[in-house]
């Protein structure tokens, strides 16, 4: 997710899950060979694994930023076929090369040649109009032919014209059965199930699902049996001492506690502009003992301002 899953993000979301596999936010292949690639690139040895995903469209280009993806670390090259923002469009890259398999397949061949570790693709399961399943069926027969084994399916499709990258999450229906059959109609590859998924639990058809924002709303969802909030808290005190900014890593955690009914005080003490830029990592500790203690003085007016707690699955 750009701008969201950044090294602080995906640190923390480490904190909470040990197992899950963590995903960068997509890089563009003009960043990395024309911009800072350290800046890019660079991550903590505790997020593996870890995938970098990349968005563009030329083989050579992509060949090159899969090679130093690699000699940083990562564990997976991802390219990103998915996302229907204009900006990408203007690229000639994302959901709109959907309607070019075999340039995918020639990317995924390219990046292949490359690079030892694996190569996978993001996609959604159609473009525009082009809605039946054989659309998608054939962009995945044509790049799983150039080795690609893996593939994380949007459960909607792309509309490139008329609709925000926002709406696109939200308006196109979900066709869940279209992965299900997916999976079916090629059992030798590993599908992922994106799209509207609220749970880490495995879904029956397919071998795993990807979260997005659920995950960076609530991200108690993925969390470890035994862990607790307090041990996540308490790891994120020591990373963040030795980060420049406190705001940087704390704007991630502020969905932490959602769902518990002090979760509106630690969002808003996480929030406090002027404690923040006193760049004191106690604030995490702070907020950590107001929501967790019965003792706090502010308690008493959050517990009547707080809303109750309405799930939607």
């Amino acid at each position: 997710m750009m701008d969201w899953t950044d090294r602080h993000c995906r640190y923390f979301l480490r904190q909470v899950s040990s197992s899950a596999f963590l995903y960068t936010e997509m890089i563009t292949t003009g960043a990395l060979l024309h911009g800072n690639v350290e800046r890019h690139l660079a991550f903590n040895a505790e997020e593996h694994p870890v995938a970098a995903q990349l968005g563009g469209s030329e083989p050579d280009e992509l060949a090159r930023c899969a090679q130093l993806v690699e000699q940083y670390g990562y564990d997976e090259v991802n390219l990103n076929i998915g996302c229907p923002s204009e900006r990408v469009q203007r690229g000639a890259f994302g959901a709109c090369l959907m309607a070019e398999p075999e340039l995918v397949a020639d990317c995924v061949r390219a990046m292949r040649a490359a690079v030892r570790i694996p190569i996978t693709v993001k996609h959604r399961i159609g473009l525009n109009a082009m809605e039946d399943f054989s659309f998608m069926g054939k962009f995945v027969e044509t790049v799983s032919a150039a080795g690609c084994r893996t593939f994380i399916v949007h459960a909607r499709n792309a509309v490139l014209k008329g609709l925000s990258p926002k709406e696109n999450r939200e308006i196109p229906p979900l066709k869940y059965e279209y992965v299900y059959r997916l999976k079916r109609d090629f059992p030798a590859l590993e599908i992922i199930l994106n799209g509207g998924v609220t749970k880490k639990d495995l879904v029956p058809g397919v071998d795993g699902v990807m979260l997005g924002r659920t995950a960076y709303h609530d991200p108690w969802v993925l969390a470890d049996p035994g862990k607790s909030r307090s041990d996540v808290v308490r790891a994120m005190v020591k990373y963040a001492s030795r980060q420049a900014s406190l705001r940087h890593v704390a704007r991630h955690m502020l969905g932490l506690y959602h769902g518990h009914r002090r979760a509106r005080l630690w969002r808003r003490m996480l929030s406090d502009a002027a404690r923040l830029s006193q760049n004191d990592p106690a604030l995490l500790l702070e907020a950590m003992e107001a929501v967790e203690s019965n003792q706090y003085p502010e308690i008493a007016n959050e517990r009547r301002t707080q809303a109750p707690q309405v799930t939607i699955g």
